[in-house]
């Protein structure tokens, strides 16, 4: 079978060459779409339940929020494990799937358990959630959001709060490949309407029927039509809340003159802020300036190319910025791609620096410039199939996948086969121009018989990476692009080792003029004579007694 390539490539030579070429522009626009990252994402495919509800003691969240969720989706198809925790007004429970499981007909089949159960969950506890379709490696954009110098005293934290919720925040979530941005810092602005006691008591009013209050007239609801000739007009009443005055009108009740009750006569209305359990600072270079400041955290979608979102959000942040009030800045603080193109950057360098020394020992003991350089070319050829692989099967470019790669392995069967030939051809005692029959001739007969012992090479170090293919959870994460990535390289070095190198080879003999490094045989010479000078040294013949 592989003699048949062999004669199939050299008998259609102008064929391997195309497909060659065609191979490089395909690889070369592969590359531009290969998601690069630092490490491999090792984050389990899961989907989490998020529950908030307020002034809500552990015990009665695990209860009333926690158990039903947990009875409702453990019958799930493809579920590993479900493990939760409740605490002071918040429940979170993380359903972990199988890594073949879907992650959107995973969230949709919870989705549809949640429908179920919301029955069984009081009313005036929070809603549950699904958390945001992201990974740990997820926070690929922070910034705060800062007064300029001189504009410190301007702007209040509940204003930069306020800046970031209403105006950064929801811009930022149209970016495609943006799964959620997180607010943290400042004062969360809220309407707070302190209650006095004694005058709730004088009225004869409770607490409830504040809130019901309350509810009750901060809604719009709509009606039918009236028709005037040939106009209809659409009716709707207007009773959202939008400042204070509003909520210190609302009427509580109407006491048994008439008069009504309002929510300014049993308590005062403000503008507050929710608890807070922590702050962000922000301090200058010099450190002179220290203060408060609002920050927000961009999450990628899941298997998202964290380089392009990222530039994305970037070019988004300059629009923002533009749209601010005077005196407020966008700074950043975190960047992934800084961290991805260093990581990048120390992988590509060590694979230059080891392409380099393979090259250099190639036309070193080869003895033969274009011979050597023939062989080194399978390096990048291979490297382009094997981005293309990479992105069929899903796998991103990052220190583990492209860090082990091993050019001496990739270029093991293109050496055996390229010394044969040089090897025939310097038998040869015509050495100047041969036709292309012979040419192909000594190329298939030398091939054929080297050819074996390349593959079986091959196949052996192929075997060796066969393993971890079969690990699982978190090791196979980490460690099985690895070995796709190599193994994509060594087929790829395979197939051009049966195609390209036999016609290359068939193309440079029959060119003729085939030049050999002497000194390179003197360099194999010496390396013989101490190596046999050491053998016999430390092997001599042992005394028969």
């Amino acid at each position: 079978m592989i003699n048949k390539i062999i004669q199939l490539s050299l008998n259609n030579r102008w064929i391997v060459l195309i497909a060659t070429i065609v191979l490089v522009v395909a690889g070369l626009l592969e590359a531009r779409k290969l998601s690069i990252d630092a490490v491999p994402d090792i984050t389990n495919n899961q989907v989490q339940i998020i529950t908030t509800a307020p002034s809500y003691a552990a015990q009665d969240i695990e209860r009333k929020v926690t158990f039903p969720i947990e009875q409702a989706c453990s019958n799930i198809a493809g579920i590993q494990e479900m493990r939760s925790f409740s605490r002071f007004g918040l429940s979170l429970i993380t359903i972990v799937f199988d890594d073949d499981v879907d992650i959107y007909w995973a969230r949709q089949q919870v989705a549809e358990r949640l429908q179920k159960v919301q029955t069984d969950i009081p009313a005036e506890i929070g809603k549950p959630e699904l958390a945001p379709v992201t990974t740990g490696l997820g926070e690929i954009y922070q910034y705060i959001l800062r007064p300029a110098k001189g504009f410190e005293h301007r702007y209040s934290l509940m204003q930069l709060r306020e800046i970031q919720d209403w105006i950064v925040r929801r811009q930022l979530l149209g970016i495609q490949g943006v799964a959620e941005v997180s607010s943290f810092g400042g004062l969360l602005k809220q309407y707070e309407i302190c209650l006095n006691p004694y005058q709730l008591s004088a009225y004869g009013l409770s607490i409830s029927n504040v809130m019901e209050a309350l509810e009750k007239n901060n809604q719009n609801t709509g009606s039918a039509y009236i028709e005037k000739h040939s106009t209809a007009y659409f009716i709707r009443t207007e009773g959202l809340i939008t400042n204070i005055k509003d909520i210190e009108e609302i009427v509580v009740k109407t006491n048994e003159n008439g008069i009504p009750v309002q929510i300014r006569d049993i308590g005062k209305v403000c503008l507050s802020a929710a608890p807070r359990y922590g702050s962000l600072l922000y301090t200058s270079q010099n450190g002179d300036d220290q203060y408060e400041v609002v920050g927000g955290i961009v999450m990628m979608l899941k298997n998202e190319n964290s380089n392009k979102v990222v530039k994305r959000v970037k070019e988004k942040i300059k629009e923002i910025q533009k749209t601010l009030p005077e005196g407020v800045i966008i700074d950043p603080f975190l960047d992934r791609t800084k961290m991805v193109s260093s990581t990048i950057r120390t992988a590509f360098k060590n694979l230059m620096e080891g392409a380099l020394i393979v090259i250099f020992v190639l036309v070193m003991f080869l003895g033969n410039i274009r011979y050597g350089l023939l062989v080194a070319t399978i390096i990048p050829l291979s490297m382009l199939f094997a981005v293309i692989m990479m992105n069929v099967f899903n796998i991103s470019g990052n220190l583990m996948s492209l860090g082990a790669l091993d050019f001496g392995l990739i270029v093991d069967g293109a050496v055996i086969i390229v010394e044969a030939v040089l090897y025939q051809v310097s038998q040869l005692k015509n050495k100047n121009k041969l036709k292309e029959s012979d040419a192909n001739e000594l190329v298939y007969q030398t091939s054929s018989r080297m050819m074996n012992a390349a593959v079986f090479g091959q196949i052996i170090i192929l075997i060796v990476y066969l393993p971890v293919l079969y690990f699982k959870g978190i090791e196979g994460k980490m460690f099985r692009p690895m070995a796709q990535v190599v193994m994509f390289a060594l087929t790829g070095a395979f197939i051009l080792s049966v195609t390209y190198v036999p016609v290359m080879c068939s193309w440079l003999v029959q060119s003729g003029n085939i030049s050999h490094f002497h000194w390179s045989d003197k360099l194999m010479l010496i390396l013989e004579k101490m190596y046999m000078k050491l053998f016999k040294r430390f092997f001599r013949k042992s005394v028969v007694w």
